[in-house]
């Protein structure tokens, strides 16, 4: 239990490191290297932190303060891929603190009911599609928190601080809707694969997600034909996506939260 503390607290200060030289690079225009470094050992010390909470005498244990910090590891850590490519530090400002706090989280939050045995493929594929999809898609909810900042900022005065170094709103925009689309395609995948499992919807507690899961499916195939068809932008892009992606957590963690420390029960 110690090493997981001292995995967890490394954690949180290299997200908190990360965080600061992100802010340091908008503002100031400080190197980048620092970020993709601090956010590295970060993403090194969670993932072992989360080894040693979910692998418990030989079974696989996902509550819900670790499938929390798993779900913001791949957010931070799919934020680090991207960044080495093209500059998305912005959203570093909130997926790496976000990040920090679900590890301390997942320490804080232990729990024991969701442990099982081995699990088939199909069901790991299932599992690991859904992680990708929530993760890409919570970039594209950070995303289109910046878009609106940014647009609003545009709305009142000349663009200052970090916001003049931010790309072009139809740069911008264009990310959000890559993220989405990416994101969209593997939650279909996702609830295609989880299908295969459902024997009964009541038996196994999988009503309220199953029902939210869909709803949020149909907001983003919403938000994308009308992209596509309508050119939608602005506001309409970002509320859209908020809206989806505040119905997909509703039905993992919502459902999850109820389930496991209300009710006692698990899927």
């Amino acid at each position: 239990m110690a090493l997981v503390v001292i995995e967890v607290l490394f954690t949180a200060l290299a997200y908190a490191g990360a965080t600061a030289a992100v802010w340091r690079h908008l503002a100031r225009g400080a190197a980048y290297w620092h970020v993709t470094a601090l956010a590295g050992l970060g993403l090194v010390a969670q993932i072992g932190s989360l080894v040693h909470l979910s692998l418990q005498s030989g079974m696989l244990v996902i509550g819900l303060g670790t499938a929390l910090s798993l779900f913001a590891w791949q957010a931070a850590l799919l934020l680090w891929l991207f960044s080495l490519r093209e500059s998305v530090g912005a959203l570093g400002l909130v997926i790496y603190p976000f990040a920090g706090l679900c590890a301390i989280t997942a320490l804080l939050v232990p729990d024991a009911h969701s442990a099982t045995e081995a699990l088939a493929w199909p069901l790991q594929l299932h599992i690991l599609l859904s992680i990708l999809a929530y993760g890409l898609l919570t970039l594209g909810a950070v995303q289109a928190i910046v878009l609106a900042l940014q647009h609003r900022q545009l709305r009142r005065r000349p663009p200052s601080g970090l916001f003049t170094r931010l790309p072009a709103l139809q740069t911008m925009e264009m990310l959000l809707f890559r993220l989405i689309g990416a994101g969209f395609f593997l939650l279909s995948l996702a609830i295609a694969t989880g299908a295969l499992f459902i024997d009964d919807l009541f038996a196994q507690h999988l009503v309220h997600k199953t029902v939210l899961s869909l709803f949020a499916w149909a907001f983003f195939a919403v938000l994308l034909y009308g992209r596509r068809r309508y050119g939608w932008r602005g506001r309409v892009a970002v509320r859209g996506a908020l809206a989806g992606y505040g119905l997909l957590v509703m039905a993992y963690f919502g459902s999850k939260l109820v389930l496991e420390l209300i009710l006692g029960q698990h899927w």
